[in-house]
């Protein structure tokens, strides 16, 4: 697209900062991005780092701990182990002492030497703390003789595990579970050896009573002489029967749990190792060392309670938390502090520009208005005698056509092919100038676009595709018709031109909301109208002047500099705005933002009944107020041939004085006013003009009729609160033939209900 041809960097302007920006140069932006990503990093460090510190070194402490608690119970257990093996070993050396004893005598010899064997079996086992008792007993489980009773007592251990084991030849059963003995009266577990006779067969056991109180005892001492430790000890058995713990709380089992993992290393026969492992009571798990005793079916253990170690790791972790975390949050609540204080300074920076642009926004608008207001009032000097002159021309031509001019219609329909395109470049002086008056409506983008589609594929031409995306619930909005489509048509032309191989034309409509946060000049709801082209582009230097008013980059003849000019005129005029964007390759694009209309469109209403009546014969008594003589003449002779008596004068003052005249006459007489309608321009010399003699007509008793001509916008709207019908300049004759015969038609209605209801 171009200013009647656009070629550039994208570079994106409103028409109303462009030479402002030199006065108020941008400040260098502020990096705020990196700042807070600076202090962002600083938070996340400062928050990251501590707890992976905390979290390796608590990973660290706590492996430490497993480490130490398992090398604990491995020294333990060793100790218990030796010493386990060496009362064992000492309990078989006595068994086989007292079987040598007893070599040779059978029951009845060693019934005989009761009370011998008695004395010694007390002297050898009575030296030894963990010994409860030394028993002799016979083939058939009965009790020969004991180091604690003399006589033996009759008791029998033949259903007793022991017995039968070692009877059998069970290795396991050479140390017995923990029962209540027959003999020592407390609890004990025995460890037995066979008794053979001469001929090799089994001739009973010689079983040593041991306390499990003994071992209980020296495992509390080797564990600190505590019950509080965090450590236990057990003598347990190989099929899981345990003989010996400490510390053994009421309830406990007897036994370790079949599938546990210290029974399964026992099944599987290891002598040594450490297992972890939950107890058949509580929650607590445990860090297990055992070792087998020797040979014998025995294994020794040592548990580390984790439950210990968790609590060391959280003393020392809360400890580590503390002394970490404690400067961290200091560090953390300045930081988040500082990027508080960021963000305010970046929204107190960011308003402070949004308002310097907004300074520099005004200034260049006020600066393009003065310099708007300045060229309008040239412009529109020109353009109401180029008016008049059109007019002049305008009202021959229909005087010629009404009178008729066999062998003229080639020459007049070039006249008015002339006057139609003097009537466009007035028309765009006069929106450029901002005199152009406006019509402004509700329109329904959604419905009247797609009316315009061959209107804008004829200004584009066969080369160019055209394509309209209109969003969904487009507001309704507030413009002049005529102009929008003036807009369109201009925008297209010059997008045709910066196509010259063809191209796509592209129409979006979408909704906009402006917030005064937003720094943008406009504030509100509007309505977006797109319009882009896949054109050249334009360069920054014709871009910064595109909607500046005759600047034209066409060749000589081929462009008038009003097209964009006129964009902005009518959408500022409109109470919006109009901005541009371009780069040389990638095409151009015009927004017009047009405020929201807060009425729906109004439906067209069907003409009312009667309307295609002829019009009454009689013609009307027309005063006609027009200084300039020559538009007054041609006037007034199209008047006189469409069958109306015309009075002219030359200035609003005249007219009101006839006016006061016929109201004198009228008083004097009872006659009626001599006009049936004024028809004024507004722009006139003398003290008054079309609008204030309307006002005075209409404040008149007998109200008339009055037509305003006019060709400038700000005496449009004032007349627009009277109470008159407007033409703006140059007017349709056919379009004042209309208004002329629907006040005829008005005034013969009136006329026949007078005469129906004279008292009325």
């Amino acid at each position: 697209m171009t200013p009647d041809r656009l070629d550039p960097p994208r570079k994106s302007r409103l028409a109303a900062e462009q030479p402002g920006e030199a006065l108020f140069p941008a400040v260098p932006e502020q990096n705020f991005h990196v700042r807070r990503i600076t202090l962002i990093a600083l938070l996340v460090a400062a928050v990251v780092l501590p707890f992976v510190y905390v979290v390796a070194m608590s990973i660290s402490d706590l492996r430490a701990r497993e480490a130490d608690a398992t090398e604990a119970t491995l020294r333990t257990v060793r100790v218990a182990e030796e010493h386990a093996l060496k009362v064992f070993d000492m309990n078989e050396t006595l068994d086989s002492r007292i079987v040598d004893l007893t070599q040779g005598l059978d029951d009845d010899g060693i019934h005989a030497k009761e009370a011998t064997i008695h004395e010694q079996l007390r002297s050898m086992g009575g030296g030894y703390p963990q010994v409860a008792a030394v028993s002799i007993f016979g083939g058939k489980g009965q009790l020969l003789t004991s180091s604690r009773f003399y006589p033996a007592p009759p008791v029998s251990i033949a259903d007793r595990d022991d017995f039968t084991g070692i009877r059998d030849g069970k290795d396991l059963e050479h140390v017995s579970k923990v029962v209540t003995g027959h003999v020592a009266g407390e609890q004990v577990f025995n460890m037995g050896i066979e008794r053979r006779d001469a001929d090799g067969a089994f001739a009973g056991v010689v079983s040593v009573a041991l306390r499990p109180s003994y071992f209980n005892a020296f495992y509390r001492e080797l564990l600190g002489g505590t019950d509080s430790a965090p450590m236990t000890m057990s003598l347990i058995r190989t099929d899981g029967s345990i003989l010996a713990r400490y510390p053994r709380g009421p309830g406990e089992p007897v036994t370790l749990a079949p599938h546990s993992p210290l029974a399964e290393a026992m099944v599987q026969g290891r002598r040594s190792g450490v297992v972890r492992m939950r107890p058949d009571a509580g929650d607590d798990s445990m860090i297990v060392a055992f070792r087998r005793v020797g040979s014998y079916p025995v294994y020794v253990s040592c548990g580390y309670r984790t439950s210990a170690i968790w609590a060391g790791w959280y003393r020392h972790l809360t400890v580590l938390i503390v002394s970490m975390f404690t400067p961290s949050i200091v560090l953390w609540c300045v930081i988040w502090l500082s990027l508080r204080r960021l963000g305010a300074e970046e929204e107190a920076w960011e308003r402070w520009q949004a308002e310097a642009s907004m300074r520099r926004s005004i200034e260049s608008a006020y600066r393009q208005s003065r310099k708007m207001e300045a060229l309008g009032n040239l412009v529109g000097s020109v353009a109401h005698d180029f008016n008049n002159l059109l007019m002049i021309v305008s009202a021959n031509v229909q005087i010629l056509r009404r009178r008729g001019a066999p062998g003229f219609d080639r020459e007049l329909s070039a006249i008015e092919r002339a006057l139609k395109s003097g009537q466009s470049l007035t028309r765009q002086l006069l929106g450029v100038a901002r005199k152009q008056p406006l019509r402004n409506e509700t329109v329904a983008l959604d419905r009247w676009l797609p009316a315009c589609r061959e209107l804008l594929r004829a200004s584009l031409g066969a080369k160019i595709s055209l394509v309209m995306d209109i969003g969904v619930e487009i507001w309704p909005m507030h413009a002049d018709v005529a102009e929008l489509e003036l807009a369109l048509i201009n925008l297209a032309v010059n997008a045709r031109d910066a196509m010259p191989n063809g191209g796509r034309f592209t129409v979006r409509a979408s909704n906009i909301h402006f917030r005064p946060e937003d720094g943008f000049p406009l504030t509100g709801e509007f309505v977006q109208l797109s319009l882009e082209d896949t054109g050249v582009g334009m360069p920054p230097d014709v871009l910064s002047h595109a909607f500046e008013p005759l600047f034209t980059t066409k060749p000589k003849g081929m462009g008038t500099g009003l097209g964009l000019p006129q964009v902005f005129a009518f959408c500022e005029r409109s109470g919006g705005l109009a901005a541009i964007d371009s780069a040389i390759g990638a095409g151009t694009s015009v927004r017009l933002y047009l405020p929201r209309a807060t009425a729906a469109p109004e439906a067209e209403e069907p003409a009312p009944a009667g309307s295609e009546e002829t019009a009454a014969p009689q013609g009307l008594r027309i005063l006609l107020v027009e200084d300039n003589e020559e538009v007054a003449a041609g006037t007034e002779a199209l008047l006189q041939m469409m069958g109306h008596q015309v009075t002219c004068v030359f200035n609003a003052d005249t007219a009101l004085r006839l006016f006061d005249d016929a109201h004198a006459e009228q008083a004097r007489t009872g006659e009626p006013l001599p006009f049936d309608l004024v028809l004024s321009d507004i722009h006139m010399p003398g003290k008054m003009n079309g609008i204030d003699l309307a006002e005075a007509v209409l404040s008149f008793r007998t109200k008339l009729p009055v037509i305003l001509v006019t060709g400038y916008a700000e005496e449009l709207d004032r007349a627009r609160h009277v109470d008159v019908r407007v033409l703006s300049k140059p007017f349709d004759i056919a379009l004042l033939e209309e208004l002329l015969q629907a006040i005829q038609r008005d005034i013969a209605q009136a006329g026949s209900q007078q005469a129906v209801d004279p008292a009325g």
